[in-house]
């Protein structure tokens, strides 16, 4: 029965805790996710670049 108590006592202190939450609007979830969508992207061309010439190089010293 101690265990069930906890875990009540858990998802009560969850819940009080999620009411604290500031939740970002629909406009700022949206340019939070284009911002990420782009600097993944230019990541990948980035690396992508990094590793076409790498092999470039190793294709030369070989």
């Amino acid at each position: 029965m101690e265990q069930v108590d906890k875990a009540k006592q858990f998802i009560n202190d969850s819940k009080l805790e999620l009411k604290k939450v500031t939740w970002p609007t629909k406009q700022q979830t949206i340019s939070s996710t284009w911002v990420v969508l782009l600097v993944t992207f230019a990541l990948a061309i980035f690396l992508g670049l990094v590793d076409f010439g790498l092999g470039y190089l190793v294709g030369l010293l070989l």
